[in-house]
């Protein structure tokens, strides 16, 4: 709990029924005043108004207290009166001497950071949402990814249900389904993860103030905290995955959206590639739209590269999804003063990003013992928590603001929601740094482009409607290379990479056939994609039954010399079920990882991914 913020969170209320300013006698006009602190909760959580009228009255903001929608800050003693009179003033409580207690020890940071999940449900508006009734529920979000760890904040029962392990990782038991690498998790947690149980009563919670139990700063809470996660594992433990498994994935994944007990409305695509094709012809791209058709809000990660290319990642560049871009709130809850931080992919005037979302150190879930977790030291944060920036974080955070409007509006089409997402986005005006090339030639200057932040930070309006939107159109065939489709990103066990028109299985990739079942939703004949067995066939409890790749071997040239059966890929070390190397059979996959740039999860704070 924060408990320096929740204490000035009653002490605000206790204002409003006592009126102890209110009472106080007018200032002798000839008293000397000193400048005293103060907190400030604005009425109706509109912080940016009540900042205007703080700050009109001579006062100086010195924190953001997002906790109890408002800030802290000095005036002149004798403004009290005019500041509690004040409109968009709901309460005003004289600043005290307590111990401070911004961390809290159950959580290990404090909840009022603006990387913290809750204060980043208040810039995004979703907290409005959940006040309102509206917390994600019935609503399943497909996250292809690394996998999802059951760890605390996804080990409520039904909150994720395994679809089929497509990565690398399937031969290995212990390690099918689950995250060993850290970053589908993180994902995961932003787009839903919660400590508090469905059903708890606000009177149950003592820092809630009146609202949703989920506005608890005690607890962890993700967008869209009743929405349940339908796990479709693509990327192993050291997050290698080839454009051939996402395509399946995004496959599979239309094709049981509507399986009986199902209800797939949202796709998480927190990664991308550096496609060397356009997107009329790419096969990613064309996968994904059809995703987009077949009634799925597709959410793609602009990318990472902001200083490499202004071409945003594959599959996001389609003009059909909705590319998410990263903002920086810069310590605040409003968006006015946010920035677009240089990592972030921008786009050009062809294709840009169509909002952004915050992006900067944001506080979620690690998976204990994964790769990331023993690999990276950087911005560990209690027992259970790590902060990470990049693309990935902001797709996350913009699937589940898709999640709690589908739950609202049910009916929604892609198309609508993503023109509510671009109309309520609040307009940023900064841009963090002027892009220079190694002989310092300027690249663009500080002056804002629609493409770097679309239509700016997304955030929910609980009183908006939902716009009336015409299906948009594309003229994508999806008949490009998949080795195009790669760009530069190509998986290999040490020895022989994986390029050319063949997936993982070897099995040749004719696009005109590809085209034509992902159009017809026919990729997918049981556990069979692309003539090779890839998975099981069907549902067995609240996982997709699962097949070993023990008998199938590659039979394509350049890929010849990588059997996935027997000891090739069984020497890995467990320990307790947690990876504790690094190497499959002494030679890492790598390259076509999530710790690249493109790959939209390429900061850990500081850090890298790999």
């Amino acid at each position: 709990m924060n408990r320096f913020a929740a204490t000035f969170a009653v002490a605000a209320f206790s204002v409003v029924s006592m009126s102890p300013l209110a009472a106080s006698a007018a200032p002798d006009s000839d008293a000397s005043h000193e400048t005293i602190g103060v907190i400030v909760r604005a009425e109706a959580g509109d912080v940016a108004s009540a900042r205007h009228s703080f700050v009109a009255l001579g006062g100086d903001i010195t924190r953001a207290l997002p906790v109890i929608d408002g800030f802290s800050g000095t005036i002149d003693e004798a403004r009290l009166d005019d500041l509690t009179a004040a409109s968009s003033i709901a309460a005003v409580t004289v600043d005290a001497d307590v111990t401070p207690m911004a961390v809290d020890p159950a959580l290990g940071y404090d909840p009022a950071s603006t990387t913290s999940m809750s204060a980043i449900t208040q810039i995004t508006g979703a907290q409005t949402f959940w006040n309102a009734g509206f917390v994600g529920k019935g609503v399943d979000v497909a996250v292809i990814d690394t996998g999802v760890a059951r760890v605390p904040g996804l080990n409520q029962t039904g909150k994720v249900i395994d679809g089929p392990d497509l990565s690398f990782d399937n031969i290995e038991p212990t390690l099918r389904n689950t995250d060993a690498f850290g970053h589908g998790t993180h994902m995961a947690g932003i787009i839903a993860g919660s400590d508090v149980t469905p059903g708890t009563s606000a009177k149950a919670c003592t820092t809630c103030l009146g609202k949703s139990p989920y506005t608890d700063t005690t607890k962890f809470v993700g967008i869209a905290p009743e929405a349940r996660i339908i796990n479709v594992k693509a990327g192993a433990f050291d997050g290698a995955a080839d454009v051939s498994q996402i395509i399946a994935a995004i496959d599979w994944v239309v094709q049981h959206r509507n399986d009986p007990g199902f209800n797939i409305r949202v796709l998480n695509l927190s990664f991308g590639t550096d496609s060397t094709q356009s997107a009329t012809l790419d096969p990613l791209v064309f996968a994904a739209e059809q995703a987009w058709k077949a009634g799925i809000v597709v959410v793609a990660a602009a990318g990472n590269d902001g200083l490499m290319t202004y071409n945003l990642a594959n599959p996001a560049m389609s003009p059909l999804v909705i590319a998410v871009g990263a903002s920086d709130p810069r310590d605040t809850v409003g968006t006015l003063d946010d920035v677009v931080p240089s990592f972030a992919q921008h786009g050009n005037s062809t294709r840009g990003a169509d909002v952004i979302a915050p992006g900067v150190s944001v506080i979620s879930l690690r998976v204990p013992g994964g790769f990331v977790d023993q690999n990276v030291t950087a911005g560990k944060i209690g027992t259970r928590f790590q902060q990470a920036s990049g693309t990935s974080q902001s797709t996350a955070v913009v699937s589940g603001l898709a999640a709690l409007l589908v739950s609202k509006f049910p009916t929604a089409t892609p198309d609508q929601i993503k023109a509510y997402l671009r109309a309520t986005a609040q307009p940023v005006v900064l841009i963090e740094t002027a892009k220079k090339t190694a002989d310092g030639q300027l690249l663009f200057s500080t002056a804002v482009n629609s493409w770097y932040s679309g239509s700016g930070s997304a955030r929910l309006d609980v009183n908006a409607k939902l716009p009336i939107a015409a299906p948009q159109m594309s003229a994508a065939t999806g008949l490009g290379t998949l080795e195009a489709a790669r760009g530069t990103y190509h998986v290999s066990n040490g020895t022989t990479t994986l390029t050319g028109e063949i997936d993982i299985f070897g099995s040749t990739w004719n696009p005109t056939t590809m085209a034509t079942l992902t159009t017809n939703r026919t990729t997918w004949t049981g556990g069979t994609w692309n003539g090779a067995r890839w998975t099981g066939d069907t549902w067995s409890g609240a996982r997709w039954s699962s097949l070993d790749w023990t008998n199938h071997d590659s039979t394509d040239e350049d890929w010849t010399d990588d059997d996935w059966s027997g000891a090739r890929w069984t020497s890995m070390i467990w320990d307790g079920g947690r990876w504790s190397g690094a190497r499959w059979c002494g030679a890492r996959w790598s390259a076509g990882t999530w710790s690249g740039a493109r790959w939209s999860g390429a900061r850990w704070s500081d850090s890298s991914w790999s």
